[in-house]
């Protein structure tokens, strides 16, 4: 039977972001006082999670191991995160800060829209709808990503969702239920759907923090990617990369040819003005320290073993890993090895004391990562040519010698690599190659197979430190392992019901219903 949930504290807490820090204690109802397009358009800034998931999705991956306990763990929630146990922490890098950063964004959306609806719903607001729609699409599929399983058509019918808030809080106690992943999809994918034309680059001044045209179109591409829709995916790519993807791709000889400071390349990285940025998240997160050039939470991180033989020093198609160029820019240390992807600066509250907020902007959609989710979908098609098209498009602006390679090339290429074992006794065992589960699709075993295996690679280089490898992991079934001092590793299994991260405990507290564990 499914349980019920009280949302309402979340709710309340986005609705005190939508306005002056004390309108609360002034206007007991200040929805009533949105109504004029400028309110509207200017109450979507808090449509956006303030929060982000990386430091839990990456912990995770496969791109974080075990360093020993003579490093130090800054927080409680990074080790829990990388030890898949729940996640017990509340800290700004927690699922229950996750949690209600997401649902606080949605409720600032749905907000909009009753306004933009008690207003008659006129044309003159058909951009901040289309937002708005598309904020709460979003905050709902980035929940369903941390605490859902991937979805599955042969099992999304039973698997569970979470709520879905389509309105502003007008009860003290309202209460929901978890319902489906078939039910939270089909949620999501009205929204998008409804919001895709309406949404008008005009309406912004700065569009790279707003849901833009492309942006839009590329997270549509993602989620059509995770939903199984394949032509989908590659005809909302083909809005966001045009006739010429590598135009718009990063520029990352740029990068390597900027001086070698890391607050300059990472700026670079995340400038607005970057074509491949889409989608620029300002969010409070320790993650640009502890996944940075800092000697903080080295506990746990991307070391030397996998950074040299999994990732970025391991070599590729473009042959030795000096050709590729993100791995050129690599600020190294034995337990954690960073490529500048995220600006990371400090809030102060309290100069004096040295209080304040750690904050990092992060991409969240880009043509890079966009140009994977279409080769991906072709590559399912068994379309390799078009898929293999994409990939030179990939290795010309991402390696010195401008790698191209044939379809035949790049399968030979995966093919004569080895698996790597789930657990390895030894660094020389670890590869680029993992073996694949995919979850509610197919892959053949040769030549389509090996396109993947690429993609994969690719993906996990272009997402490293941004979280996204989690997401591949959960929906390819691989399985990974964790090593863990002085004891036996700890493995990941294809149906191991850790791969959806607990719900917050005082959720669950409240009634909604827990994810499985064994």
């Amino acid at each position: 039977m499914k349980k019920k949930f009280l949302l309402y504290s979340t709710m309340c807490a986005a609705l005190a972001m939508t306005s002056c820090q004390d309108f609360l204690d002034t206007m007991p109802d200040n929805r009533a006082e949105v109504d004029s397009a400028d309110k509207i358009t200017a109450l979507l800034v808090s449509a956006y999670p303030q929060s982000t998931h990386i430091v839990m999705t990456e912990m995770s991956s496969d791109n974080a191991m075990d360093n020993g306990s003579r490093y130090d763990v800054e927080d409680q929630a990074q080790e829990e995160a990388y030890l898949w146990e729940d996640i017990t922490s509340v800290g700004n890098d927690s699922p229950q800060n996750y949690w209600d950063a997401c649902y606080a964004a949605v409720a600032a959306a749905n907000q909009a829209l009753q306004a933009i609806n008690d207003m008659g719903n006129p044309a003159s607001l058909s951009a901040q709808r289309g937002e708005a729609l598309m904020c709460r699409a979003y905050g709902h599929f980035a929940l369903a990503d941390m605490f859902c399983l991937p979805y599955n058509p042969e099992t999304a019918s039973t698997d569970l969702g979470l709520p879905y808030s389509m309105a502003p809080e007008t009860q003290v106690a309202p209460h929901y239920e978890r319902g489906t992943m078939e039910e939270l999809y089909k949620k999501i994918n009205d929204d998008i759907e409804e919001a895709l034309p309406l949404i008008s680059d005009d309406l912004y001044s700065v569009p790279k923090y707003h849901f833009n045209r492309k942006a839009a179109y590329a997270f549509a591409a993602r989620f059509n990617l995770y939903y199984k829709k394949f032509e989908k995916v590659i005809e909302y790519a083909n809005v966001v990369l045009g006739n010429t993807p590598t135009s718009v791709l990063r520029d990352w000889n740029a990068i390597n040819n900027s001086p070698a400071n890391v607050d300059t390349r990472a700026n670079m990285y995340i400038d607005a003005d970057e074509a491949a940025n889409l989608l620029l998240f300002p969010v409070i997160s320790s993650w640009g320290y502890w996944g940075g050039n800092y000697y903080l939470g080295e506990r746990y991180g991307h070391a030397n073993a996998i950074f040299n033989n999994e990732t970025a020093r391991a070599a590729g198609l473009w042959g030795a890993y000096s050709n590729l160029i993100m791995s050129r820019a690599v600020v190294g240390m034995d337990t954690k090895n960073y490529i500048p992807k995220m600006g990371i600066f400090f809030e102060f509250t309290d100069k004096v004391n040295g209080i304040g907020y750690r904050r990092t902007v992060t991409v969240a959609f880009s043509t890079d990562e966009t140009l994977l989710c279409r080769a991906e979908a072709y590559a399912l098609q068994n379309d390799l040519s078009n898929a293999t098209a994409d990939i030179n498009a990939w290795l010309y602006t991402h390696t010195l010698n401008q790698t191209q390679c044939t379809q035949e090339e790049i399968v030979d290429f995966y093919e004569n690599i080895d698996y790597m074992p789930t657990s390895v006794t030894d660094d020389s065992q670890r590869t680029i190659k993992k073996r694949i589960n995919p979850q509610g699709f197919t892959v053949t075993e040769g030549a389509q197979e090996n396109i993947i295996q690429c993609i994969l690679h690719l993906r996990r280089l272009e997402t490293l430190y941004e979280g996204l490898r989690w997401q591949d992991i959960k929906r390819y079934g691989i399985e990974i392992a964790h090593n863990r001092e002085g004891m036996a590793d700890d493995i990941l299994t294809v149906d191991d019901p850790r791969r959806a991260i607990q719900l917050p405990a005082d959720v669950i507290d409240a009634g909604l219903e827990p994810n499985p564990r064994n």
